[in-house]
């Protein structure tokens, strides 16, 4: 079964970047194919049997698989390549493709850029501004040069070093991880540096794998799919590129060393570093293969991180926390956080349906699996009416909310709440009046346009927002993306004041691109009293287990779980989300929060 899902991921990821590129070679992110390629995408990484078993009938059965796109599926399977997806690649390597990712700059524009003035990568862009190339062409000029620069600078794509957002670097540690976990005589593996660290960008991606047979694992590893070029390799690392222009790279180790080389390449240096004075005065030493004692070379501990930590005289600390932040102190005096975990989630509270324009699951479809997932309570937040291309209007809502009703005793466990994810406008408005607003079970506000306000009117239109009765939670605050769209400007000990004023909890949003808020504001509102609620923003079932990424980033945090509020037992919950409401039951108007 894992090496299945390794070879579905697989395929799943192959579609995306074939939609990527066919977005750059046609100018448009809606042009038929794209839209196709990123259906097959989902509908390949949702399936529950290996791809690689499906009959070209049965792939064309399955929806979001169409018959030229099951072709290629096909194609692949069977040479490991797609003629187009090479033809491709060749039209626009790496480089190009990071273009792509500064706010402004869409595949037309891109293409303009690299046709009339030959820019085919950051670096180039950056030289034409400086030269004060690019006003000389239509739709460009000194504003859009400082803007460009800006975001470039934001964004940290300037400079020797690359770093890869998240969201693109794990999954493919993650197959890579699937695949040689099935490579007989493997022991353990793990990817592990900034990524196992969760940090939001990514340098290199590390794999490391216990295992007394390295050359099969060389050999595996060196053969992938995903493997573009090797760099080098050896009998304990390898080295390749991605086609995506990732580095890879490959350690393997003797089952006795893995705790101590797991811990060593994990980082992060800073946290080594104080690891290794904690050695050093008792007379040991601590590096990737053991920790020892100096003079006699005995292993102290080796096989286990656990081990390893138990030791030196501390508890043991989750990856997340590895920065050098006070972690060390802590877990000398048991003073670190309650951290919260996957299992300790018992509600999802920002969740689409397809009566979203961007949703792409039927509501019963997402809350059968939401009970499948064991939780005690929910929240359907589809778009409000402001956000025109997704929004429900009144009637759609009224209509949905009478279908949640009719469906209470099918889910027995499970306490559905008809909510709704609000645009927050420029000033702050909310879609529908006050009293339609109030008639919601659950409400999160969030930022959608106008990314450029300066700094004073992001936070008056943020506040506002939090000040109002029927809003529980503000979703993904900053409205980044991270690497294609750096934050809004925002006064976070502001923001956070009112949160706590209010009872507003802050959204971590789990998905990849966004988890959004960011760890360091995370843990300033949560030591300020503020209360967090982590939501996956599922717009397709699959993306409901995005969940385990946005505790990873609470636990990057340094959150206690007790700050978290869909961790709290349903009847605890309810009667939070109550409160703020209640106050104003039966007022006709919105009422005056601005002393709060």
């Amino acid at each position: 079964m894992l090496r299945a899902m390794s070879r579905n991921r697989e395929v799943a990821r192959v579609l995306s970047e074939l939609a990527l590129l066919t977005e750059l070679d046609e100018g448009s992110p809606q042009a038929f194919r794209v839209r196709a390629y990123d259906n097959a995408a989902r509908a390949v990484d949702g399936l529950a049997t290996d791809v690689a078993s499906m009959s070209p009938s049965q792939l064309v059965a399955t929806k979001g698989i169409g018959k030229s796109t099951a072709q290629k599926i096909g194609e692949y399977l069977e040479s490991g390549k797609i003629a187009k997806l090479e033809r491709l690649r060749e039209l626009f390597p790496p480089a190009y493709v990071e273009l792509t990712r500064i706010p402004g700059l869409g595949p037309k524009r891109v293409a303009v850029l690299h046709e009339e003035l030959g820019i085919g990568s950051v670096d180039d862009l950056r030289q034409a501004i400086e030269q004060q190339a690019l006003r000389a062409l239509a739709g460009f000029g000194p504003k859009s040069e400082e803007k460009l620069i800006q975001a470039i600078e934001r964004l940290g794509l300037s400079g020797k070093e690359r770093r890869t957002p998240i969201e693109h670097a794990l999954p493919v540690a993650r197959e890579i991880v699937a695949a040689l976990a099935s490579v007989e005589g493997v022991e353990s593996i793990e990817y592990a540096g900034s990524l196992r660290r969760f940090r939001e960008t990514i340098g290199d991606i590390d794999i490391l794998v216990a295992a007394r047979d390295r050359n099969a694992v060389m050999a595996e590893f060196l053969d992938l799919a995903v493997v573009k070029d090797v760099l080098g390799k050896g009998e304990t690392k390898s080295s390749v590129v991605t086609h995506g222009g990732m580095q890879v790279d490959l350690r393997v180790v003797d089952p006795d060393q893995y705790g101590a080389a797991l811990l060593y390449f994990t980082g992060s240096k800073a946290h080594n570093i104080r690891l290794r004075q904690l050695a050093l005065e008792r007379d040991w030493t601590l590096n990737e293969y053991a920790l020892s004692e100096v003079e006699s070379g005995k292993v102290v501990a080796s096989k286990t991180e656990e081990t390893i930590y138990e030791a030196l005289g501390v508890s043991f600390i989750e990856p997340p926390l590895r920065e050098d932040t006070g972690e060390i102190e802590a877990a000398q005096d048991g003073t670190l956080p309650d951290l919260v975990h996957l299992d300790d989630i018992k509600g999802d509270l920002h969740v689409h349906t397809d009566l979203s324009g961007d949703g792409h699951a039927t509501l019963e479809d997402m809350l059968d699996a939401l009970a499948a997932r064991g939780m005690a309570y929910v929240g359907i937040t589809d778009h409000g009416e402001d956000l025109r291309i997704n929004g429900a209007s009144r009637g759609q809502m009224l209509a949905q909310r009478k279908r949640i009703a009719g469906l209470a005793n099918r889910y027995e466990g499970m306490r559905i709440l008809h909510g709704c994810e609000l645009n927050i406008d420029r000033e702050g408005n909310l879609d529908y009046d006050h009293d339609f607003l109030m008639g919601f079970d659950w409400c999160v506000a969030s930022v959608h346009s106008l990314f450029d306000l300066d700094r004073d009117a992001q936070t008056r239109r943020v506040l506002a927002a939090i000040r109002h009765p029927a809003v529980n939670a503000i979703g993904h605050l900053t409205g980044r993306q991270i690497g294609s769209r750096p934050d809004i400007e925002l006064d976070i000990d502001q923001v956070i004041e009112a949160a706590v004023a209010t009872g507003t909890a802050l959204e971590v949003n789990c998905h990849l691109r966004r988890l959004d808020v960011a760890p360091e504001v995370a843990r300033r509102a949560t030591e300020a009293g503020a209360y967090l609620v982590i939501s996956t923003d599922a717009h397709t079932v699959r993306e409901l287990d995005q969940m385990r990424w946005g505790v990873l980033n609470a636990e990057r945090g340094w959150v206690d779980k007790s700050r978290v509020v869909n961790t709290w037992p349903a009847d605890q919950f309810l009667n939070w989300v109550g409160a703020k409401r209640t106050m104003y039951a039966g007022t006709t108007a919105e009422p005056d929060l601005e002393g709060l």
